[in-house]
């Protein structure tokens, strides 16, 4: 496994990690969950990415129960607030970034996380009042280190301009193949500033493992398949787009490698990536996504990877 410096933080993580997003928790049973999770670091997966509202706090709460026996020190824990938790606790006023922390915090088992993130921007709490809560939850030892997921590039640069708070060191966007958007602006803004990317959906969930044929039903244990798990995948399950990704197997096989492990050493080419996040419900995936940390692919058969989905993207 290779590993890589999160923005100007002192941590260190592995190129791919561990998500939850839709299936610890909720789309998968706790004793999968357990195999995967100790499948990752038998591979040396070393971070692990989860939030409070994936299951309004099941994914945590599973995550706490099979991480208990465990060091602390043995991994790297990254966890998100702002989503609706019930009861009108939302946002990232300076209420909710106490309160959430400490529910979270007791959910996971720990004393503290290594990386607490902003899982989008509230326009309903002011910038610095955010950004000071946040720094008093690092200054009382709770959290590490923070982050954003999918902010505006403006809102970046807005945090980043704050004088005398804990500064952001990673940006959680999507990105794939076949959604590139934060190369026009989030990328250059973070590589700036000391800022990497923890990439979200860099399978295009699971849309570029190849495993969906145009035309065909999902495979019965696939999360298209799923009513837990595929509810987010419309997008991605377009003809168009499925055709598209059939044509690019021929380069991954010219790579010697299978699409998935094209598709994440696709992501991992970039610079300014720290880690590419992947879920898992069975341990074999993990076997062959964790490979693509360690490939060396020509730039060549990159470049006609992107011209073949060049008309397909989401978003380009």
């Amino acid at each position: 496994m290779q590993y890589r410096q999160l923005g100007a933080s002192d941590l260190k993580v592995s190129a791919i990690s561990l998500g939850s997003w839709l299936t610890y928790g909720v789309g998968v049973e706790a004793d999968k969950t357990r195999a995967c999770v100790d499948r990752s670091f038998d591979l040396g997966i070393n971070f692990i990415d989860t939030a409070n509202v994936y299951g309004r706090g099941a994914a945590e709460t599973v995550l706490g129960e099979v991480l208990s026996g465990r060091p602390r020190d043995s991994y790297i824990l990254a966890t998100k607030l702002w989503g609706d938790m019930g009861g009108g606790d939302q946002g990232l006023s300076r209420a909710q970034v106490l309160k959430q922390i400490d529910a979270s915090l007791q959910r996971l088992r720990t004393d503290y996380v290594d990386l607490y993130q902003c899982h989008r921007y509230d326009p309903n709490t002011p910038l610095e009042e955010t950004l000071e809560a946040l720094s008093e939850i690092v200054r009382a030892g709770k959290v590490r280190w923070i982050g954003f997921s999918e902010w505006a590039p403006d809102k970046i640069e807005a945090a980043l301009a704050i004088p005398g708070v804990e500064r952001f060191v990673s940006s959680q966007p999507q990105y794939s193949l076949l959604y590139r958007r934060p190369e026009q602006k989030v990328i250059p803004i973070s590589a700036a500033n000391g800022v990497s990317q923890i990439v979200w959906s860099p399978l295009a969930q699971g849309v570029l493992s190849g495993k969906y044929a145009p035309g065909a039903q999902p495979p019965a244990d696939s999360r298209a398949a799923s009513d837990s798990m595929g509810r987010m995948m419309d997008a991605w399950m377009k003809p168009e787009v499925l055709e598209a990704v059939q044509q690019l197997k021929p380069i991954a096989a010219e790579a010697g490698c299978t699409l998935s492990q094209f598709a994440l050493a696709w992501v991992l080419r970039e610079p300014n990536v720290a880690s590419a996040i992947v879920g898992a419900s069975r341990p074999a995936q993990l076997d062959e996504n964790a490979a693509a940390a360690d490939l060396t692919i020509e730039p060549e058969l990159f470049a006609r990877a992107e011209a073949i989905v060049a008309g397909v993207e989401r978003v380009r």
